[in-house]
């Protein structure tokens, strides 16, 4: 058996593969064009933010198993999966701390402005300490856009940590399920920003998500208001935001995540100072990346030893294949 990683894991996870007599790769290249030349011979695949198109899958025969290092899969072609009955294995809980601790760092920098300050001290310039306003996040009102474990984990953290008022928008949610945690259930996305002093992203990227934040509701938001996004790029119109923070409407934004990684040069965020960007870091911590990677390298064993894996992200595959 053989597996192709198209990026890098954690060796953790490479260990538990070829304990289990899986033979592993690396992909000279995350680009489809590359994986599809590379995939032939394989059992198995492992991607992360990169992906995996149709032709890839298509180019390999072998392909038993496609597994999902993280939880995002936009990415790869469902429907093909679907069409070639491909198992997709991912891993929902292994990395919900560390974006969620991201999620609230985020926030810390933009109400603390600690990437200003830092700049401000390496410049000689202290005295930004009196140029500048800070914030406190204790007793704020947060809205968590997508109540799912990443999101309910950053509400949690908001709550206990800083007391601050938490309001949920998430249609995928039951509201009884929202409620039973003890934070308030907004009926629609503009009811959850409005007068929020920070709103925070965790809905996946589908039709219906693209841009759901766009100039209009960006202008609902409360002025002095802060944006965290460490879902999905495509969610935020990046023109709008760049407008809205150069008028001074919101405080700032903090993007983990990005329509096109790696962020291009010429992209608009790159010359905006009031946006704090990170490489799609939030998951990248030591203990995620271990857990992931064993989680992932885990059901990668069980489907190739025709044992049920535990966590499918197209459940009728299996079922129709068994």
């Amino acid at each position: 058996m053989k597996c192709l990683l198209i990026q890098p894991i954690h060796a953790a996870g490479i260990d538990v593969l070829q304990q289990a007599g899986i033979e592993v790769s690396q992909a000279s290249a995350a680009d489809m064009v590359t994986v599809a030349r590379e995939i032939g011979a394989m059992d198995a695949v492992v991607t992360r933010n990169a992906g995996l198109d149709g032709t890839a899958m298509e180019a390999a025969p072998k392909l038993k198993v496609l597994g999902v290092h993280g939880t995002g899969y936009d990415r790869v072609d469902v429907a093909c999966a679907k069409r070639l009955n491909l198992p997709m294995v991912y891993t929902p809980y292994a990395n919900v701390q560390s974006v969620a601790e991201h999620a609230i760092a985020q926030m810390m920098a933009i109400s603390k402005r600690i990437r200003e300050a830092d700049r401000a001290v390496r410049e000689d310039r202290f005295g930004y300490r009196y140029e500048s306003a800070f914030h406190e996040l204790a007793g704020r009102t947060l809205a968590v856009i997508g109540f799912g474990k990443i999101g309910k984990r950053v509400a949690e953290i908001a709550s206990a940590a800083f007391q601050m008022q938490v309001r949920v928008f998430s249609p995928s949610v039951p509201r009884a399920e929202i409620e039973a945690t003890g934070f308030s259930v907004a009926n629609s996305i503009d009811e959850a920003i409005a007068g929020a002093d920070v709103v925070s992203l965790h809905q996946r990227l589908t039709a219906e998500t693209r841009g759901v934040i766009d100039a209009k509701r960006l202008a609902a938001m409360k002025a002095g208001a802060m944006l965290v996004n460490t879902a999905r790029g495509g969610l935020v119109d990046a023109d709008a935001l760049i407008a809205s923070l150069d008028s001074g409407h919101l405080m700032g934004a903090a993007f983990d995540v990005f329509d096109q990684e790696p962020l291009p040069a010429w992209h608009p965020f790159i010359a905006c100072e009031r946006i704090v960007l990170s490489p799609h870091i939030g998951g990248a911590t030591g203990e995620a990346m271990r857990r992931t990677a064993i989680e992932v390298a885990n059901q990668i064993v069980d489907v190739l030893a025709e044992r049920k894996p535990k966590w499918l992200i197209n459940p009728d595959v299996w079922t129709a294949r068994v």
